[in-house]
């Protein structure tokens, strides 16, 4: 007997980070830690100096991924403000990992 497929609701957000210092080495940072959460997206740099990208994941993991961006960054970073937006309940993930992106 086949086994029915598995529905799981996954958490989807914009991210728009203000933050001073926010290089290469946050992006690549904020990779690291969705990857290693186990959230799936994107950050890229803005032309305004501040970060933006999308996150992807069950909830409890969208959760702690918006923790990190809130609170810790990278290390050479001083998070000024953290704006979420566009939070909503999908039921499939539309990226297969997490990148930087230019």
């Amino acid at each position: 007997m086949p086994m029915a497929p598995v529905h799981m609701d996954c958490g989807h957000l914009l991210v728009s980070l203000c933050c001073r210092n926010a290089s290469v080495c946050f992006r690549m940072y904020t990779e690291g830690e969705a990857k290693k959460i186990g959230v799936v997206g994107w950050v890229k740099n803005t032309n305004k100096g501040t970060v933006t990208g999308q996150v992807q994941g069950p909830e409890e993991k969208v959760n702690s991924m918006k923790s990190w961006l809130s609170k810790v960054g990278s290390p050479s970073s001083r998070i000024d403000r953290t704006d979420f937006s566009n939070e909503k309940t999908i039921s499939k993930l539309e990226y297969s990992n997490f990148s930087i992106r230019y």
